[in-house]
């Protein structure tokens, strides 16, 4: 009986098997792209808001405390939207009559909340405590990178559980004075000994290292 695969066959063999795990890695490499992609993300994705209102202005060249608007980041476990009357305490004074914030007079007098379009939203199956995270030392823009920067609001970072857990097993990067929680300026240049300082304050601030990476603790 006669061979029934030339040896040029084999070579074909390899090339095909070769392109077969090659197009497994491409397709894979190509969905990873797709998914950190700001596409999928909506990082660094401005979304579009009732009155563009400016972090980089408030916050920044304003020098306006991020507790003035968010009045319940210290206390519950949603940080909280200015009403209405927050933006009037400023605007019924100055800007009276800019068209740009048209809305917020008629807000407030019409007596309806302005409808904010949510910029971070997390699973249903995950709980964040704001309060919790402010007590224990980390800062706004620790999760809000560069707020104070953004003329119109985005997504700095995805949020995904990735990003918690890398805080979460080395929270002795991101744990601040406590009178520094608020700060837009803080760190400083210092890496090492802000690295010693955040080994400290682990101690300092009772935080239950046991628990940070414990599925419980956010998935409830």
């Amino acid at each position: 009986m006669g061979q029934l695969f030339k040896p040029r066959h084999n070579s074909i063999a390899r090339v095909s098997i070769v392109a077969s795990v090659l197009g497994v890695l491409l397709i894979g490499a190509v969905a990873w792209t797709i998914r950190e992609s700001p596409y999928n993300s909506a990082k660094g994705i401005a979304l579009s808001q009732p009155i563009p209102f400016s972090h980089q202005h408030h916050a920044k060249e304003l020098g306006i405390d991020c507790r003035y608007c968010h009045t319940s980041v210290e206390k519950a476990a949603y940080a909280g939207m200015p009403p209405t009357h927050t933006c009037m305490s400023c605007h019924s004074q100055i800007w009276t009559n800019a068209k740009l914030l048209k809305p917020v007079r008629d807000s407030y007098r019409d007596d309806v909340p302005i409808h904010w379009n949510q910029v971070y939203r997390l699973p249903d199956y995950v709980y964040f405590n704001h309060s919790i995270h402010v007590q224990k030392g980390v800062g706004c823009t620790s999760c809000h990178t560069g707020i104070d920067q953004m003329a119109l609001t985005s997504k700095s970072r995805t949020f995904w559980m990735k990003d918690c857990l890398e805080c979460h097993r080395h929270p002795e990067k991101y744990l601040r004075p406590k009178d520094q929680v608020f700060s837009l300026t803080w760190p400083s240049e210092n890496t090492g000994l802000l690295l010693e300082e955040g080994k400290k304050r682990i101690t300092e601030y009772n935080i239950p290292m046991h628990r940070l990476t414990n599925c419980m603790t956010c998935h409830r």
